[in-house]
């Protein structure tokens, strides 16, 4: 309660939310010192937050004061249920003055001998980030000045989370998108390969990636592919694809099949994804490159004294969603000798306000028979330069010098 004469509730709240010295704390350090604060400042025995995890569907206990069991025992509430998720669910403060098995899912709560609970949202760029909520163990009444109050500190808390999840997840994305480009590439016998990865500058990383690896019976297997989506959950969700499709290349010798059977794995398992890939299989004895494409942009490929082209193969539906029911098809191209073959992920050629055809047709006039660094130092100057593109890049060139 405010003492008469006293500075009011809202402005001793807002005196401890602008604390200069929080910018030095991290997430945890904040948390402590903000619930600590807000128990003192409004009277209560107990503050707590839970963040919504990352499905969104359940709120996780990740700091209190007053009650630390709800922390050290990984207490969850289902958003929706309960009085925590009620006020997720609500998006709006919640009061409720009978604690017990028929409001709140967390016995804790009642076991502590809580009579009053007070909850609010934590909602940060559209987003709901958590709930944080104080109880009393003696009847008492909230004014809407406490309310407002403690929705002051939600905010501020709010944002802190946001913030501390953006830079966790841009970190994590990136390790993750390193750690699984290939650290070299294959060699084989009259054929070079060359690549380059470069995560958006506005998007960051996300599910763009490339993969070469050997095969048995003197075959090179070329991956490009891209997940809709960016940031962390896009980077996953690309680990997974790249690591089920290297399974299935041992398993079927058509890439067409490999594609068909990732799209099953993508459509049952990754819900609401969708990617697109293009897969080759090229055989350094025949000269020959299987192709399957599912949704992405066709490669391209220069052969000596002949107009460069991308390659003639149908270009399936994307992996994701069940949506190559009717079967997947590929194709054989000839890469003679001298032959160069590149394949490349959308930010390459896509840019805010361009025509995509007018993208593809300046890559199609960079590529030509030349060896694969020198081609990938070409295309990323003419189509890439000195701006920074806003998507990831991803781009892969193979080149048979016998």
């Amino acid at each position: 309660m405010t003492e008469a004469g006293g500075p009011s509730i809202r402005s001793r709240v807002l005196d401890a939310i602008t604390d200069g010295a929080l910018k030095e704390l991290d997430l945890d350090e904040m948390l402590g010192v903000l619930l600590e604060r807000s128990r003192e400042l409004l009277g209560v025995d107990t503050v707590t937050v839970l963040l919504v995890d990352r499905g969104g569907e359940q709120l996780v206990a990740r700091a209190s004061s007053g009650l630390a069991a709800e922390v050290f025992q990984g207490v969850r509430v289902p958003v929706g249920r309960g009085f925590a998720g009620s006020v997720a669910r609500r998006g709006e403060p919640v009061l409720i003055e009978r604690v017990d098995e028929s409001t709140v899912v967390n016995p804790l709560l009642w076991e502590h001998g809580l009579r009053v609970l007070l909850g609010v949202p934590m909602i940060a760029q559209g987003e709901l980030a958590g709930v944080l909520h104080v109880g009393s163990t003696t009847s008492r009444r909230f004014t809407a000045e406490e309310v407002g109050a403690l929705q002051l500190v939600a905010d501020r808390l709010a944002v802190a989370v946001h913030a501390d999840r953006t830079r966790a997840e841009r970190a994590a994305a990136t390790m993750l998108q390193e750690s699984l480009l290939p650290s070299s590439l294959p060699s084989a016998e009259g054929w070079e390969l060359a690549a380059r990865y470069v995560p958006g500058a506005e998007s960051g990383v996300g599910g763009d990636w490339y993969d070469v690896f050997t095969l048995p019976g003197d075959r090179i297997g070329v991956v490009i592919g891209d997940v809709v989506g960016s940031g962390l959950r896009a980077a996953v969700v690309m680990g997974r694809l790249r690591s089920a499709l290297r399974a299935y290349a041992l398993e079927y010798l058509d890439p067409a099949q490999v594609l068909e059977k990732l799209d099953r794995k993508a459509s049952y398992f990754e819900h609401n994804t969708m990617a697109t890939v293009a897969y080759a299989i090229i055989d350094t004895k025949t000269h020959l490159m299987n192709l399957a494409v599912a949704g992405h942009l066709l490669p391209v490929v220069a052969v000596p004294g002949e107009r460069t082209r991308f390659a003639p193969a149908p270009v399936g539906p994307p992996v994701g969603f069940d949506l190559g029911t009717t079967g997947r098809r590929g194709v054989s191209v000839p890469v003679p000798p001298g032959s160069l073959v590149v394949l490349y992920t959308d930010g390459l050629v896509e840019r805010r306000g361009q025509d995509l055809d007018a993208g593809l047709e300046r890559l199609r006039g960079a590529v030509g028979p030349m060896g694969p660094e020198a081609a990938c130092t070409r295309i990323m100057a003419a189509l890439v330069g000195d701006r920074p593109a806003t998507d990831d890049v991803a781009l892969v060139a193979i080149r048979h010098s016998d």
